[in-house]
Formats: C-alpha cells, structure tokens, sequence
C-alpha cells in the first residue's frame, strides 16, 4: 500500500511517501503553499492509498492551536480525496528532520519531517499487526 505523509504548516507542507510495499518512506518536495488541491494532485499521481497527515501534540498530549488548524487543513483534504485520510502523532519528528538534515540529507526539511512520520506510522502499524497476531488486542 502506498502511503503519502505530510508535515502541514501554514508556510509549507512536507510530504514523504511510501513503497509499495509500504515499508520505505523516500521525502518529495514540499509544497508551497500547502493547498489541498496540490495534495489531491499528488495523491493521484503516485496511486497512493491512504493519506497520513501529522498531528502535532505538545509533550503533555494535548493539542493547541496549530493542531486546530492542521485538523481544518484535514477537513478540506478529505472533501478532495476518494482515499482515507488519518493523522499520527508528529511529536519528535521536526527534531528528527534537523539532525537528518545534519547528516547530510538533501531534502527539505519539512519533507524530511514528513518522511519521519511515516517512518514511526509504518512502525506502530507494524507493532499492531504484530499484537493482533499473537491476539494481545
């Protein structure tokens, strides 16, 4: 299954997509400005199969303003997409991109962020496919 992650910001929005295996997530360019419709775009470009879209909770679990806004941005993209759209946890992951970035990479940092998000949403799908086989769910 192929999967798009995006990194939503007002300014920009990373995005990373998966395989088709849906086990390797590869950073594409940000899209400034982040429009749905450019999204929309993408998502029929590259036959993906679910939408996953950064949530971003603040240490304590809550959600604040952004988070209402990022929510917003979810509510027009699913209005323009024949596909499920989810949202993941994205705490972590701009440090992640910024020591990723250190390294070397070559990506926006933003779409780094994106590719680590789906990084961590491919694993937890994983650990609970893995939970649901041993029936500890």
């Amino acid at each position: 299954m192929r999967i798009l992650a995006l990194d939503y910001g007002s300014a920009r929005c990373g995005c990373a997509i998966s395989d088709p295996t849906g086990t390797i997530a590869t950073p594409l360019p940000a899209l400034e400005p982040p429009e749905a419709k450019a999204v929309a775009e993408l998502v029929e470009r590259h036959e993906v199969e679910l939408v996953v879209v950064g949530m971003p909770i603040s240490l304590g679990g809550g959600e604040g303003p952004q988070a209402a806004v990022t929510r917003e941005f979810c509510r027009e993209l699913e209005r323009l997409l024949d596909v499920p759209l989810e949202t993941h946890d994205e705490r972590f992951t701009t440090r992640q991109a910024e020591r990723t970035a250190r390294d070397g990479a070559v990506a926006a940092e933003d779409s780094l962020a994106a590719a680590h998000l789906l990084e961590a949403y491919l694993e937890a799908q994983a650990a609970r496919r893995a939970r649901e086989a041993k029936g500890d769910d």
